[in-house]
């Protein structure tokens, strides 16, 4: 199935992923990730490569990145330091909110659903940005990915976000833009709707199994 297909029976609530499905969020991460370099004494880094390591938890990014510019992985502890300063004071100046995604949030909240948002990215920075976003209001609950032990593409996140939505993992979607995001709601018992725009990690989103897949998120009208 694609952009529309046949409507989800008895839902009662969504998840939704929150970089490279709600907001694109590249230009924050090239330029903070950029200024952490420069402090290190490091090469810049492309947001094209940066593009393909997005969605894994900012740990991961960090690591991802200093192997991709050589630098020594004792560096680690300053780089995540530097990027938790950048980032606090950039958070959301060079991002901005996909077509659609209003109209999506809307056409989810007009059916009824509770919604969280859950992300790999830390608690402290996904909240901010979703109020800065005008985005804040549509949700219920909002999950970093310091909000539990594991992150996606554990099943955790999504039994816990469930728990707090009180709706049965058959009962709630995921909406997301990546394998990390599909691979949890199957394996939570989730259903699973996959933007297109997204990151992937540099892989076509539709090679990736889902119920369906979004070239909008105002495309999710279809499937209620």
């Amino acid at each position: 199935m694609d952009s529309t297909g046949p409507s989800f029976p008895a839902l009662r609530a969504a998840i939704i992923d929150l970089d490279g499905t709600m907001v694109d969020t590249l230009g924050d991460f090239e330029v903070v990730l950029n200024l952490v370099l420069q402090e290190l004494g490091l090469p810049g880094i492309d947001r094209k490569a940066i593009e393909h390591m997005v969605g894994k938890g900012s740990e991961h990014l960090i690591r991802s990145v200093l192997a991709h510019v050589n630098g020594a992985p004792a560096l680690y502890d300053r780089a995540w330091q530097a990027y938790q300063q950048h980032y606090r004071e950039i958070n959301g100046r060079y991002s901005d909110v996909y077509p659609g995604v209003l109209e999506g949030l809307a056409a989810l909240r007009g059916a009824g659903l509770k919604l969280a948002c859950l992300t790999n990215k830390p608690n402290a920075f996904a909240g901010p940005l979703l109020e800065a976003k005008g985005l804040g209001a549509f949700f219920d609950v909002v999950f970093g990915g310091d909000a539990f032990e594991r992150k996606k593409p554990d099943p955790l996140p999504l039994l816990k976000a469930c728990e707090a939505l009180g709706s049965a993992p058959e009962d709630t979607l995921m909406i997301g833009d990546s394998s990390n995001d599909a691979r949890a709601a199957r394996a939570a018992g989730c259903r699973v709707l996959l933007v297109s725009y997204g990151y992937n990690h540099g892989e076509p989103i539709r090679e990736v199994p889902a119920d369906g897949y979004l070239d909008s998120l105002a495309e999710v009208s279809g499937w209620l």
